[in-house]
């Protein structure tokens, strides 16, 4: 029976074919007549005569895929092409991927593409690393980073050599040239007297090498005097050579420093040497010191600004009889600074007219006093008639000296503190006078 010819397809020749080589791994090829089944390409056959080109599907397909032989008669299965979807309006088409490339994720790489060196996933290389822009090129290498700051160090105060103490003569010691500072046989020095008969001095003096033979007292003028009213032949030193500026430094920070009472005119004297002494070093100071004015460093010595070394200064142009009208506190210190700035003869009249009204200018009078005299309008009689003007009652000053209130009050009251008790005794005194000793003259003679 002839076989039944569908019509529009051609018949060929089949020529037998000789049996491929297996390859492992590879599945078993289909029997002859049946269909091969290719993914993606289930469900019913594609319309009959038409040639497919399965070159792409095979392309993409896995090594099982490809190695799967054509099915019987030479024809291959296509899969039907999808219709063509026409792109939005004002979006472009979105390009298929090419062949091989692997589509992008959104959202996170998966944990290998995230270990692989350099951002790429399994089977891609690393990323070469991003160049920077040349820029213009510097000039020069680049300046290093500051280097971190370091605590100040500490000085050495330990000295080269040992310094020892000695028991020396009392007549090999010598007062130090222009000493500013007076010893007196006062209440004071009669308790110092005491106190070295019951134990002996117990901070030793300071001295330096004379050229003249002997030693330089530096720091103990006192304890030397109070040891020869005491009957001692010799006291404890500590020799140190010294140069002049050193030695000046050392005698007046101790006199300043530990002496209860001190003239306005030995303070004067005592910061003038200071002053000089500094400004002898020039520069040679250390640290934050350098270039600080001499002034300056003066008062930080001694705790008071350097316009207050200034005008203690001043005092020392002062004539020899005003000064000692200022230590016996009949010229206080501002007016005293006003007048220093006075011509010398002038002022030795100034002295003579205070002595004789026995009355102290105040600060307005010196101001004035000392304006005249820069007019060439200044002499005696002039000077009479400014000081025999009445005071200003905010001008008016009643003058104690810090000597006289030592007498009354202990070491460790402090001025504010003796201000305060006279105060308090002065009201007790009036609350017991007569009555009438506290009504003005004006009232009492209203009342008789």
């Amino acid at each position: 029976m002839a076989e039944d010819k569908k019509p529009g397809v051609p018949v060929q020749e089949q020529k037998p074919e000789p049996p491929a080589p297996e390859v492992p791994g590879t599945p078993p090829a289909p029997e002859q007549g049946a269909q091969a089944v290719i993914p993606g390409m289930e469900g019913p056959p594609p319309p009959e005569n038409k040639v497919i080109d399965l070159s792409s599907v095979r392309a993409g397909a896995g090594p099982e895929q490809q190695a799967a032989p054509a099915p019987e008669g030479g024809q291959e299965w296509e899969k039907p092409q999808e219709e063509e979807k026409k792109p939005r309006r004002g979006r472009p088409p979105k390009e298929a991927p090419a062949q091989g490339d692997k589509p992008k994720r959104k959202g996170r790489p998966p944990k290998a593409e995230k270990q692989a060196p350099g951002g790429g996933g399994p089977g891609k290389s690393a990323k070469a690393p991003r160049q920077s822009k040349p820029g213009p090129a510097k000039e020069g290498p680049a300046p290093p980073p500051p280097a971190p700051e370091q605590p100040p160090q500490l000085k050495d105060a330990s000295r080269g050599k040992k310094e020892e103490i000695v028991y020396l003569d009392l007549s090999e010691l010598h007062p130090f040239q222009n000493h500013p500072f007076g010893v007196r046989d006062d209440v004071e020095m009669q308790g110092l007297v005491s106190s070295v008969k019951a134990g002996g001095v117990h901070q030793p003096a300071l001295v330096r090498p004379r050229e003249g033979g002997g030693y330089e007292i530096v720091a103990g003028h006192r304890r030397q005097r109070a040891s020869e009213l005491a009957g001692l032949r010799n006291m404890p030193c500590i020799v140190r050579e010294m140069t002049d500026d050193e030695a000046v430094l050392a005698m007046t920070d101790d006199n300043l420093r530990h002496r209860e009472t001190i003239l306005p005119s030995e303070k004067a004297a005592a910061l003038k040497q200071q002053y000089e002494a500094i400004k002898h070093q020039g520069t040679r100071g250390e640290g934050e010191d350098i270039g600080k004015l001499s002034l300056d460093k003066v008062g930080e010595r001694n705790g008071m600004s350097g316009k207050t070394v200034q005008r203690y200064i001043y005092l020392n142009d002062l004539v020899p009889e005003l000064k000692e009208l200022m230590d016996g506190g009949k010229l206080s210190f501002t007016p005293a600074v006003e007048v220093s700035r006075i011509r010398p003869k002038h002022q030795k009249y100034i002295a003579v007219s205070i002595e004789g009204q026995q009355s102290s200018p105040s600060k307005a009078q010196a101001k004035k006093l000392r304006e005249m005299d820069e007019k060439n309008q200044l002499n005696p009689d002039v000077i009479d008639a400014v000081l025999s003007q009445e005071k200003k009652k905010e001008d008016f000053d009643v003058i104690i000296s810090s000597a006289e209130l030592s007498q009354f009050f202990g070491k460790d009251k402090t001025p504010r503190e003796m201000k305060d008790q006279i105060m308090a005794l002065l009201g007790e005194w009036k609350e017991k006078q007569p009555p009438e000793l506290g009504k003005g003259a004006k009232k009492q003679e209203m009342e008789k």
